[in-house]
Parts: C-alpha cells; structure tokens; sequence
C-alpha cells in the first residue's frame, strides 16, 4: 500500500509539473506563427557497453541533445513522445509502447500500430508510467525534460538537425538495428534514382510550390519541413518560386508565413496544399478566394491536395506513401 501511495504521489507531482511546462510554451507561443516542427535529429552515438547497474543487460551511452544518455543497449519498451519519429522505428521493425496519439492518427500507419499504447499530448504522465518504458524519446529543451528522466532514460532530440536518412541511421544505432537502416536507406536511393530523371522529365523547367492555408495567411514549405519537401526539393531537386526558395529553402528554416495578397509571388506552376492541421481555420478562405481561382496552376489544373493527416510527418514509412503520390501526380504532367 505505500508503494502505491508513492507511485501515486509521484505520478501526480509530475502531471502537474508537465501540464505546467505545456501551458508555459503555448502561452510563450501564442503570439507567433510559427508551424510545428515534423521532421530529424541527435548527435552521434558511442556504442561501448558497460554493465547495467541493476543487472539487467548492457547499456550504452547515447550522446543526445540532452547530454550523455546512459541507455539499454537493446531496449524493448520505447515510448515515444516526438510523434515525427515513430516512423523511423516502425521501420526499423522496432514498435514502440507507447506513442502521441498524434501519431496514432497517421494514416500511414494503418495496420502497424496494433497493440501500441495511446499516451495522449504526452503530459498524461500516468500512461507513460503504467507502460512501464525502458526509454523514452522526446524532443529537447522541453521543460517536463527532468521529470521524465525519472521515469526511464530519457533521450532528447533536437528537431531538424540531421537529415531523416542520418536519423534512421542513428535510431538504428539506439535500437541495435543499424543493418534495417542501411536496408531501407539502399531501397529508397534505389527508387530516387529510377524516378528522378522521369519526374524531371514531367516537370521540366516549371516551379513547384508547398502551400498550407491557416489562420493568418498561408505557410509556404521548403525542403525539410514535411509536406513531402524532401521528396519535391530534396530527392528530385525541383524548383521554388525565387521568394519560397529565400526564405523557405536558402535559409534553413524549412517554411515560410505569408499573407493572402503576396500568393501570387509564392505559388509556382505546380502547386501541392491541404489544409493546415495545426488550427480550425477554413482553408476555403484561400481556395474560394479570386486570388487563389486567378492562379495559373489552378487555371491550369496543376493543383494537388496532400493527405492533411498524413502529409505533416517525413518519417521513412511516411516517405514511402508520399513518395506515390508526388510521383503520381508529377507524372501526370506528362499526359
């Protein structure tokens, strides 16, 4: 009985002290634009074991945004807290136990998340302690960073640092699967190489455009930001209208907020969009606007509509899906 008492005391202290932390960066974030984050990151990992204080098996240690991680050197319970990298497991055959529901909601996942626990937003501390985790992963300088290293060894990522290939490869060294990495980066370089000329091809000398509609405007995407910018600019090496490519691409950032009156200069001849997920704007404020209507790529019909759900996320398995449908819908420029 006091075992329970002090696992439900400590399980209270760190809801709070996490529910905390969540109302502090949405009030800190309140007033910018700025999209969240959806794809890559870690500094390398030295993969020496030593002995695992309790007995339990060989550890490492794991050289994370947070500092030197000593962490399983096979873990079997991950809990992810990141939502963008639970692709990256899945396609290493590593299931998490827990994941964001966030990620649940990947349709891309269909089928690969069976008996993969739900832990909300991820301050719900209770269902990350009831998983029982043997590592969690989180993105760095969240202010819960501390109480969920209490929990489990606690590997921190800095978003967008590495490119997803180096991610996987760095995962694989986390979960002792660094020859499942290797396998998916070949399979993949294998079918750039045999699209990219085609797709080239289709597109020719034409500018190709990201473009979310949200509330105060329309976010423009660069090359690794999700939304399949790292298949469009990145793998095939298409195109931005010069502005998008300034400010989106050439500066790193990934993205780019605009108002509705400086479309024009933003959107290429092609143009991939969905709404944006990260609020409850109408995006038919943009669609049914004369602005949009008055663009050559909608006059044209060179418009297509990403998976909304689908298209925030640029982990390998979620690759692959968008992969079909930026080749599918380039290709048929050519009929």
């Amino acid at each position: 009985m006091q075992r329970f008492s002090r696992l439900a005391l400590f399980a209270i202290t760190l809801v709070l002290s996490l529910v905390l932390a969540a109302c502090g960066q949405s009030s800190n974030n309140s007033g910018t634009a700025s999209p969240s984050p959806s794809p890559s990151a870690s500094p390398a990992a030295s993969t020496e074991p030593s002995a695992s204080p309790s007995g339990a098996g060989e550890t490492m240690v794991f050289k994370a945004g947070n500092g030197d991680v000593t962490v399983p050197k096979n873990p079997q319970r991950i809990v992810d807290l990141t939502g963008s990298y639970t692709g990256h497991f899945l396609a290493l055959g590593v299931k998490p136990v827990g994941i964001l529901d966030s990620a649940h909601q990947n349709p891309f996942f269909e089928g690969l998340l069976d008996g993969v626990g739900n832990v909300g937003t991820g301050t719900e501390v209770e269902k990350i302690i009831e998983l029982d985790p043997d590592l969690i992963i989180t993105f760095n300088g969240g202010e819960g960073l501390e109480q969920l290293e209490k929990i489990a060894p606690t590997v921190a990522i800095q978003y967008g640092v590495k490119s997803y290939r180096d991610q996987l490869k760095e995962f694989g060294v986390l979960t002792g699967k660094e020859d499942k990495a290797q396998a998916w980066i070949d399979q993949w370089d294998a079918k750039i190489a045999e699209l990219k000329p085609q797709i080239q091809e289709a597109v020719g000398d034409r500018t190709v455009s990201i473009l979310n509609p949200y509330a105060k405007g329309l976010y423009v995407f660069g090359h690794n930001f999700g939304r399949s910018g790292e298949i469009i600019y990145g793998e095939f090496g298409l195109k931005a209208p010069a502005p998008a490519q300034k400010e989106a691409i050439d500066s790193g950032t990934g993205w780019a907020s605009i108002s509705l009156e400086k479309l024009p200069e933003y959107a290429g001849d092609i143009i991939f969009t969905s709404p944006w997920s990260g609020d409850d704007a109408d995006p038919k404020i943009v669609y049914d606007n004369e602005l949009w209507k008055s663009l050559p790529a909608v006059k044209a019909g060179h418009v297509f509509q990403l998976n909304a759900a689908g298209a925030y996320f640029n982990d390998p398995i979620s690759l692959d899906k968008q992969l079909e449908f930026v080749k599918e819908s380039l290709l048929s420029l050519k009929k």
